[in-house]
């Protein structure tokens, strides 16, 4: 079996992963109320989902 003969070090670990990083989600505009909101989700303000009323204010 392939089994590593010395421990890998933090720096070289780090190397490794610093372009495994999280992106930015995508922001669209409400077409009800024109806040910024992440794309196919219900607005936080104003409680819109495609032009339908999900969650009642």
């Amino acid at each position: 079996m392939a089994v590593p003969q010395r421990r890998t070090s933090k720096t070289r670990r780090d190397k490794r992963r610093t372009h495994f990083k999280l992106a930015i989600p995508g922001m669209v505009k409400c077409e009800q109320c024109g806040e910024l909101k992440k794309a196919h989700h219900v607005c936080k303000v104003c409680g819109y989902y495609k032009t339908k009323e999900i969650i009642s204010q």
